[in-house]
């Protein structure tokens, strides 16, 4: 039914990445912005229930996508991130020997090369979007890609998404994307991202 979906809750508390991300981003990010897409999204699937003719339809395509888009990624974000292994307060950050890393070494040669490729090309969107650790269904290996504005990734499976929006970093890194790209290592969930690559190579993917 339209206009059911609601802000899910977050999995830790708003301090719980800091000092990668402060509470102030988070709540922002979470109670306000996530929150507006949220409500918008409802409000364009209840026009659309009610538009009669396919101009109405056609006119709420836009706002469907950009704030379904925002749900979805949002969604997907908060489940990334975990407080952090460094920090003793949790297991971000902390990528464990299984069949993510294996595939992520094959393809880059290390971890590191891997984070440096994601951060360069992450960093080269212009304006606003998400960079994406991705499987491919039809080659069957990682990708990088990237997508603008609130665009779900929608031709691979959704392994890691990083926000790069303004409103995800400058709070705290003003206008240096690459420390907001360099910090968020630390506070990613390797396991839930580990969950998604098995569930994406045996098929079994639901975003």
């Amino acid at each position: 039914m339209s206009g059911q979906h609601t802000l899910p809750e977050l999995p830790y508390a708003y301090d719980a990445l800091e000092p990668f991300i402060s509470r102030q981003i988070m709540e922002l990010h979470h109670k306000k912005h996530h929150q507006t897409y949220v409500n918008a999204l409802n409000a364009a699937e209840q026009a659309y229930a009610k538009a009669s003719t396919p101009r109405q339809r056609i006119a709420l395509q836009s706002a469907l996508k950009f704030n379904g888009g925002g749900h979805i990624n949002h969604s997907l974000f908060w489940k990334n991130l975990a407080p952090s292994k460094s920090e003793g307060k949790g297991n971000g950050g902390a990528l464990a020997d299984g069949p993510l890393k294996d595939a992520i070494i094959k393809t880059w040669g290390s971890f590191d090369n891997f984070k440096k490729e994601f951060n360069t090309t992450t960093a080269g969107i212009q304006g606003s979007g998400w960079g994406w650790l991705g499987y491919n269904f039809n080659t069957k290996t990682l990708e990088i890609t990237t997508t603008s504005n609130q665009d779900p990734l929608l031709t691979h499976a959704p392994i890691i998404g990083v926000d790069v929006w303004e409103h995800a970093f400058y709070l705290q890194y003003l206008n240096v994307k690459v420390d907001y790209l360099n910090a968020i290592w630390n506070v990613i969930n390797f396991d839930e991202a580990e969950s998604r690559f098995k569930e994406a190579v045996g098929g079994q993917f639901k975003l």
